[in-house]
């Protein structure tokens, strides 16, 4: 066990209901950088209907969608993380961020608690 570099995984829980986590997180951020909810679900090795199922609900639990899409067919279809996305994404991050850094004594305070290797 590395004691030197703990992972931080934020979880948000709402009454929303919604549970919004790295995986959610990195799915708005794929969307955004492909263009596709199923590139960007391919890429995290899930299906195209548990993609589609994460941002439906987290379209629900936001007073506006997080994420836009088009239907496919001749002109192909896309989607595109919205202004409220890219701010949910942005105050996630920078939660994260707050998290690691200010944290840092804490998290190395309990790093020194926990068994050494043997």
């Amino acid at each position: 066990m590395n004691r030197d570099a703990p992972r931080i995984k934020l979880r948000l829980e709402y009454d929303a209901p919604l549970v919004l986590g790295p995986g959610k997180a990195q799915l708005l951020r794929l969307i955004g950088q492909l263009g596709s909810i199923s590139a960007a679900g391919r890429r995290m090795g899930m299906s195209y209907k548990r993609a589609w199922s994460l941002v439906e609900e987290m379209n629900a639990a936001f007073a506006a969608p997080l994420v836009d899409s088009s239907r496919g067919g001749a002109g192909g279809g896309g989607a595109a993380v919205t202004p409220t996305g890219q701010a949910v994404l942005r105050h996630f991050d920078a939660l994260e961020r707050l998290l690691r850094d200010k944290g840092a004594a804490d998290l190395a305070a309990i790093g020194a608690l926990m068994k050494g290797e043997d």
